[in-house]
């Protein structure tokens, strides 16, 4: 008889990829046998005829990609802020949806007291790094090795404490942002491509290549410096990190701060797309379902997270809103989210973490 035992076949069907591919092809395959036996029909309007007006109008395609291309890239930016306060903390900061509020807001209050914009631009990234220090003073050395959910309590507090300071120095209502005085470009540029005209906005150029240059900087920044390893070894233990003689406290008041960094480009960026107010920490908190995609520790995680929910949103939007009367920018990309929570909780690039009892 061999030693050799034998090795059981590998479940295929245990793969996610593999769940995921063949709940595709049978969605698809339904969708087509539907469409022929009633090509007028809900089926055929679901699926087929959103197709059709892609190929048609290739144009108008292009057009929903890159809007939600730049939305995506926003997106991905901030959700960068929580991934690096994640993977510091192990919490997930709920206070930095209001943490891109309060970087605008307090960048056109200055502006409005007089202050020359570069100048309010640097005063603002000081006002970010003083919170940063009282977060990691007041709250977080305080509830050093305490279970995660009670750090996650605390950003609540921040969010409120925040939501009410700012009103109560900056008022409840929107604000213009300086987008003109810190020279960020204005108007469009219209392309004649696939027989149509694309129009694209100059401040959307600017923000996806702000953005995108910003992300790079910090997962370079992160990945290959003295700084980012002992985030990653804090990451992985805040006790074995102390042992090494990592500064936690300094480990903290550092991301808290790059995250504040995030939170000010962002709150300009979505600003001089719209405006400045506190509608913005909705908008901020589409990072969530960014995340759970992505994966809440990993950095390209974020970046194709973000793509993936700023297009499917315009393209659920433009192709198939009108067939419940709009509204699915709202909600798509939580719906997208739940999917994964389903099928990968972990997200595309998370780490999958066993826990042996």
């Amino acid at each position: 008889m061999s030693d050799i035992a034998a090795q059981p076949a590998p479940n295929l069907l245990g793969n996610v990829w593999v769940k995921t591919g063949l709940i595709v092809v049978g969605l698809v395959a339904a969708a087509l046998i539907g469409a022929r036996i009633d090509p007028t029909g809900t089926i055929h309007n679901i699926f087929v005829d959103p197709f059709n007006q892609m190929v048609q109008a290739p144009d108008l395609l292009a057009q929903t990609i890159w809007e939600g291309l730049v939305s995506g890239v926003l997106y991905a930016l901030i959700a960068l802020g929580f991934v690096l306060i994640f993977k510091a903390s192990g919490v997930f900061n709920f206070a930095q949806g209001i943490m891109v509020v309060f970087a605008a807001l307090t960048l056109v209050g200055l502006y409005e007291k007089g202050v020359p914009a570069f100048l309010a631009v640097i005063l603002t990234l000081g006002v970010m790094f003083a919170l940063a220090v009282t977060i990691e003073r007041v709250v977080l050395r305080p509830l050093v090795n305490q279970p995660d959910i009670i750090l996650f309590m605390a950003t609540f507090g921040i969010t409120y404490f925040l939501i009410g300071f700012g009103e109560a120095i900056f008022g409840g209502n929107p604000k213009q942002m300086i987008a003109e005085q810190l020279y960020l470009p204005k108007g469009a540029i219209d392309l004649k491509i696939l027989g149509g005209i694309v129009s694209l906005q100059k401040i959307d150029i600017a923000a996806a290549i702000i953005a995108s240059l910003m992300i790079a900087v910090l997962a370079l920044f992160f990945q290959y410096t003295r700084i980012g390893r002992a985030l990653r070894a804090v990451a992985d233990s805040h006790k074995a990190a102390l042992s090494v003689g990592i500064s936690l406290n300094q480990i903290w008041v550092i991301v808290w701060f790059t995250a504040g960094i995030v939170a000010l480009i962002t709150g300009i960026m979505w600003g001089a797309r719209s405006d400045v107010s506190f509608a913005l920490e909705i908008v901020a908190l589409k990072a969530l379902p960014v995340l759970i995609l992505g994966g809440f520790t990993s950095i390209p995680g974020a970046i194709v997270g973000g793509l993936i929910i700023g297009i499917g949103e315009k393209l659920g939007e433009f192709y198939w809103g009108p067939l419940i009367g709009g509204g699915i920018e709202s909600w798509l990309a939580y719906f997208i989210a739940l999917g994964f929570l389903l099928f990968r909780p972990q997200g595309l690039f998370g780490d999958k973490i066993i826990e042996r009892i």
